[in-house]
């Protein structure tokens, strides 16, 4: 669910669950007690060095603390869960509000930076659409990325969808049951909107020890964007609600992946998204109610807590890394912001 006012940061973060090493501190009144510090910790570092130690917020770091989580994960879960990511990895990077990734589609496989929305249902690329696609795109540290564009003509494993599919949802705009079937999604900012026709192609997989784990889904040929999509996300966006044409369920009806995913956010704005991710036996869960839509994650809002004041709430909201704001309804809005102001600057 892609939202224009892009200056704004998306405010929710995924937390990381990290390891700890124990160092000890003082005693103090014949009591023990110790200091817990992160194994790649500053801290830690004084006392065993900073070699083979990634940097901190850097993505080597991120990756240091998954690949020991999970470890700890099959320790303890000994489920021998297989989780996957892209071919090019599982690293994501925040440009403007989005968080990206780096996804190869088709044969030969070509890759493709798509922004990754967990507020609608569709992945789609650019395709066919000639001077109107959008070739380049420049990050927040300058740099000028070339782009590349689908063309199902030229991807020996593309095949077409056509109107008797069970994932076209426009078959009453169709000529026949064997016309290519068409698309049309819109999203929250004014304008913007991405229309074409449906594909199949191999998405190119693979597991944590690089083995492939290669499958084929049903994409977006976009051959027309407008409005924010000369802007942002104009490679492509890969859907990641709760639907059949998402990715994630795709891939589990592929039987390449679990039925779950994760994605992981640092301050930096660099984190990793997997598929097939089960997490951990010990962790703690919030349940999503449904409330809003059954293809969104949704979840109640019980209360808040500024600084020692906590207000009771009652209300639904979505998780959407689509959106750079934070969205309250009224009286909730009020009541957070009277209390940060209260709070915070004492107004």
């Amino acid at each position: 669910m892609i939202w224009s006012n892009w200056k704004l940061r998306w405010m929710f973060q995924f937390g990381f669950l990290c390891a700890m090493s124990l160092g000890l501190a003082s005693s103090v009144s014949g009591s023990l007690s110790f200091e817990i510090h992160h194994r790649f910790s500053e801290q830690v570092k004084t006392v065993l060095g900073g070699h083979g130690l990634p940097e901190m917020g850097s993505l080597d770091y991120y990756k240091a603390l998954v690949h020991r989580d999970r470890g700890r994960q099959l320790t303890s879960n000994n489920n021998n869960q297989t989780t996957i990511s892209f071919a090019q990895g599982n690293s994501t990077e925040e440009i403007s509000f989005l968080h990206y990734a780096n996804v190869t589609i088709g044969t030969p496989a070509q890759w493709f930076l798509v922004a990754l929305d967990t507020g609608s249902d569709l992945f789609w690329l650019p395709c066919n659409c000639n001077s109107t696609c959008v070739r380049s795109m420049e990050t927040d540290q300058g740099e000028r990325i070339k782009l590349n564009i689908y063309n199902p003509s030229k991807s020996k494993s593309s095949s077409k969808v056509t109107c008797n599919s069970t994932l076209c949802a426009l078959r009453n705009r169709c000529i026949s049951p064997v016309s290519d079937c068409p698309y049309r999604i819109r999203y929250l900012s004014p304008g913007s909107k991405s229309t074409g026709v449906l594909v199949e192609d191999v998405i190119h997989m693979s597991t944590e020890e690089g083995e492939a784990r290669d499958a084929r889904i049903t994409f977006g040929c976009s051959e027309s964007q407008l409005g924010l999509f000369k802007e942002v996300a104009v490679n492509g966006i890969m859907g990641l609600a709760i639907a059949d044409i998402a990715v994630p369920n795709m891939l589990v009806k592929a039987g390449v992946a679990s039925d779950s995913f994760s994605m992981c956010f640092g301050p930096n704005g660099k984190g990793t998204i997997s598929f097939g991710d089960k997490g951990s036996s010990d962790q703690l869960e919030t349940p999503l109610s449904g409330t809003i839509s059954p293809m969104f994650y949704d979840v109640s809002i019980t209360k808040f807590k500024v600084g020692k004041v906590t207000v009771d709430t009652e209300f639904t909201a979505t998780f959407d890394s689509g959106t750079a704001v934070t969205w309250l309804i009224e009286p909730y809005y009020t009541a957070l912001t009277t209390n940060v102001r209260f709070t915070y600057f004492c107004i």
